[in-house]
Formats: structure tokens, C-alpha cells, sequence
């Protein structure tokens, strides 16, 4: 969800809902590499000559759901419904074992990392396997009857790649 940084309440009433906003605003999010405010603001989106700068406990995309559109699944994100998605990449799901957050990946722009959202990712985790240990992280996911060897170094090398600060401990 979108807030305004001051914020004080940051609760579904308190948040931007208009869905042709949310879809102008996060398309043009980028990393913030302006040398401006970047250690409290690593994001940002730019408006005309309007600067956005953002702050996000993770990282600014967040899948909500999954849809299927002929025969192709997405995530959707931004929660502006279905106005915003990336190609479904199952065998990238990536679970941080020290948090239990799962990461899909996104758009270069938006630094590669997209965070899947808690329902949904509990939802995901019915289908992984640990062949590993389960205090690892999984090392397949079963989707749509396909059995998917989880690739395990994409998402660390999006953070390294990016410089992302990703929580590594849990709440």
C-alpha cells in the first residue's frame, strides 16, 4: 500500500486507492540514484519535474495475487488490481529462510526484487519442498502440476547487483 511518509495512521483507510493513480505512480518508480536522500529514500518516482522520494521496509513492489490470462500466469502488484503485472516465473520464487519473505523477480528498474505479499505467500508455500532441511530454503516448487527446481542465486544477486537492503531478520 501507498502512503504519505508523515503519514501517522498507515492503515487500507489511510492509503492511495485510486487504481489510474497507483498504475502512473509505479511506473515510474526507479532506484534512487539522484545522490539525494539515497541512504533514507533508495527509491524514488518521478513526476515531471517532481520528485517522489520513497521509502519501503523492503522493496517498493509487492505482489498481491495471481492471474491467468490465456494460459499465462501473472503476479499483480501495486494494488491497483490487474492494471500492473509481471510474467509469473515459477522456478524464481526465492524464500529468505531467515524471514520466511518470499521474493519473485521484477523489473530491472524497480532493482530486480519484488516482494510477494503474506496471504499470498502462505498461499505459496503449500507447494514448496525442502530437500535441504526446512530451516533452509526450498529447494522446489510444484505449480499447475510442474515440478520446478528453484533457482537459489537470482535473488542475491539482484541485491548485491542493486545494493537493496532486504531484512534479514523477521518481525
Amino acid at each position: 500500500m501507498l502512503f504519505l511518509d508523515d503519514s501517522k495512521m498507515k492503515n487500507f483507510t489511510s492509503c492511495f486507492k485510486e487504481k489510474k493513480f497507483l498504475q502512473f505512480f509505479f511506473k515510474r518508480i526507479r532506484l534512487n540514484n539522484t545522490g539525494r536522500y539515497q541512504e533514507d529514500f533508495p527509491f524514488i518516482s518521478l513526476c515531471g519535474r517532481e520528485r517522489n522520494f520513497i521509502r519501503c521496509d523492503d522493496v517498493p513492489i509487492v505482489y498481491t495475487h495471481v492471474v491467468n490470462i490465456d494460459d499465462t500466469d501473472f503476479l499483480c502488484y501495486g494494488y491497483a488490481g490487474d492494471l500492473m503485472k509481471s510474467k509469473f516465473q515459477p522456478d524464481k520464487i526465492y524464500m529468505l529462510p531467515s524471514t520466511g519473505r518470499v521474493y519473485h523477480p521484477t523489473d530491472e528498474k524497480y532493482g530486480g526484487v519484488g516482494l510477494v505479499k503474506s496471504k499470498l505467500a502462505i498461499e505459496f508455500s503449500k507447494y514448496f519442498q525442502f530437500n535441504n532441511n526446512e530451516t533452509n530454503a526450498p529447494t522446489h516448487f510444484t505449480w499447475r502440476n510442474n515440478t520446478y527446481e528453484l533457482d537459489q542465486d537470482w535473488f542475491q544477486e539482484q541485491v548485491t547487483k542493486h545494493k537493496l537492503s532486504i531484512r534479514t531478520e523477521s518481525d
